[in-house]
């Protein structure tokens, strides 16, 4: 059996703050079920601690001269083993995993995530009073991209694979952390961790790692070319042998609108007629008037421009004017938050805004909207296309990264083939945006049609057994 240890800064539903908790939350444990002796290591935040109260304590070292312990306990809902490195860095601190309650990064980011990537390391290379040690190290993001560098420093390294969930962030700080940090100085050299004369984390695991990893085979393309690759484009082409693209998944039992506890009417491909009902107790716990022959439009997710807030805000009145009504759910920049609530404000009959994280009524908005929009100007994979999807709920999306791999446009075509599953624009303006929506809120008028493009986008399978399978033929691969 080939051990895994698998590595991130979040899973749901210890901590969560994007899509990489999602994974991190579920793909463990699939690879688990299909045999692998896996180990999930998180840091121990104090949040977390909260959930899990006395998790076992199994280790005690010291990692550059800090003294951590590492603890046991069980991913909730899974029979994932997660270990916990237990410091005060993490331990002491509440709230966001990375940021102040001002939405700046922690001072000591840079240390807090050394030393989880140091762990890692030690865990791998056995250099821990563990009595386990992994086949293969999967490390993801910048948080965790030290780890896979510092393994090439021992004589014993694992298989090491690298996910690049979003290359936005890279964990750049300066060279007096670099120097802080005690790292060997062959390290600051632009073949290494040095970033324009910064020490940049996620290159720790682009240049080290042997396989890259991206959420999507489009995004995989994308980041080997500027601007997607955010200055590491060159680095990417040089290992482009190296890089995968594969699409992340979903929980089809956590997603699924026929047993989900949180929807006021459970429904199937078979019995779509009633997603209805869910529309329906939305508008009325929300306050909405219920306008017949009007599509409910939903958006969930973070209000940032990345999402296409830019595009999003110039045509909400045209929208609502289409006629359509708007439910969107999210937090994000003040200055989209503002422009969102003044929108609402002119027109509470057809629209309402919940600055808030809310799981529950993320699933209701899924279950009751007609037309899911997402208009990113970028997206590695993006999660919400794929419940929207499993829910019967049609998503507007860009064709980009991950959107651009799961939504299939409804043109002629593709709606005489029976393959068509959303709609798709390409340029990111708010025109093309309002021209997706119009299309969708016309075809929704047609209902016999609406409701065949319903059933196929509910029949797709974004399982995380079909991702899980690439991640295993890639820890098994004989090429290197």
């Amino acid at each position: 059996m080939s051990r895994l240890l698998f590595v991130a800064s979040e899973a749901y539903p210890l901590i969560k703050t994007g899509g990489l908790a999602d994974v991190a939350g579920s793909l463990p444990e699939v690879l688990r079920q299909n045999g692998m002796d896996v180990r999930l290591l998180l840091p121990a935040y104090q949040d977390v601690l909260r959930i899990i109260p006395a998790p076992m304590p199994v280790a005690e070292l010291e990692l550059a001269g800090t003294r951590i312990r590492i603890l046991e306990t069980r991913l909730p809902g899974t029979a994932t083993v997660t270990w916990l490195l237990d410091h005060p860095l993490f331990a002491e601190r509440p709230g966001n995993p990375y940021h102040d309650p001002r939405g700046h990064p922690w001072p000591d980011n840079a240390d807090r995530f050394m030393l989880l990537s140091r762990l890692a390391a030690a865990i791998s290379t056995g250099q821990t009073p563990l009595d386990w040690r992994p086949d293969v190290l999967h490390c993801n993001d910048w948080h965790t991209g030290p780890a896979i560098a510092l393994t090439h420093l021992s004589e014993y390294r694992p298989r090491t694979v690298f996910t690049i969930h979003s290359l936005a962030h890279m964990g750049l700080f300066d060279r007096a952390t670099f120097d802080r940090l005690g790292l060997p100085q062959h390290f600051w050299h632009d073949g290494t961790l040095e970033f324009y004369n910064q020490l940049s984390f996620i290159k720790g695991g682009l240049v080290f790692a042997d396989y890259i990893t991206t959420v999507s085979p489009t995004y995989a393309r994308e980041i080997c070319h500027a601007p997607g690759g955010m200055g590491l484009e060159g680095l990417l082409r040089q290992r482009q042998e190296r890089l995968v693209g594969i699409l992340n998944g979903i929980d089809h039992s956590f997603w699924d609108p026929a047993t989900d506890p949180c929807l006021a009417q459970n429904y199937s491909v078979d019995s779509v007629e009633l997603k209805s009902a869910n529309k329906s107790a939305l508008l009325q716990e929300l306050g909405l008037p219920p306008w017949e022959g009007c599509p409910l439009v939903g958006i969930v997710g973070r209000l940032v421009e990345q999402k296409g807030l830019e595009l999003i805000l110039p045509v909400v009145t045209e929208i609502l004017a289409s006629p359509a009504q708007l439910v969107v759910l999210g937090t994000g920049d003040p200055r989209y938050e503002e422009g969102l609530r003044a929108l609402a404000a002119e027109r509470p009959d057809a629209m309402v805004l919940i600055l808030a994280y809310n799981e529950a009524l993320a699933h209701r908005i899924e279950a009751a909207a007609d037309v899911f929009l997402m208009p990113s100007l970028f997206e590695p994979c993006g999660l919400n296309q794929l419940y929207s999807l499993r829910y019967g709920t049609l998503p507007v999306v860009r064709e980009v990264g991950g959107l651009a791999d799961t939504v299939v446009d409804a043109r002629p075509e593709t709606l005489a083939a029976g393959t068509a599953t959303g709609f798709v624009f390409q340029r990111p303006e708010a025109s093309e945006l309002l021209g997706a929506v119009r299309r969708a809120t016309g075809l929704w008028s047609d209902q016999a049609s609406w409701r065949r493009l319903q059933q196929t986008a509910m029949r797709q399978d974004f399982s995380w057994q079909q991702s899980a399978s690439r991640y295993l033929a890639l820890y098994n691969a004989t090429d290197l």
